[in-house]
């Protein structure tokens, strides 16, 4: 690997989030957040429910 290709890489890793991000785009996002609401409910009331 040469000197080029090791920096190219380098800088990939921290554009590679942000280009993750746009490939998910926001219906992707609202999906994971509408199921991490849901699973939040789903704890907060097992625990209202037992009493923990």
């Amino acid at each position: 690997m040469n000197a080029t290709s090791e920096q190219a890489s380098q800088g990939s890793t921290s554009s590679g989030r942000v280009n993750r991000l746009r490939r998910i785009g926001w219906l992707g996002f609202f999906f994971f957040l509408a199921k991490g609401l849901v699973w939040l409910t789903i704890f907060l009331g097992a625990g209202a429910l037992f009493g923990c």
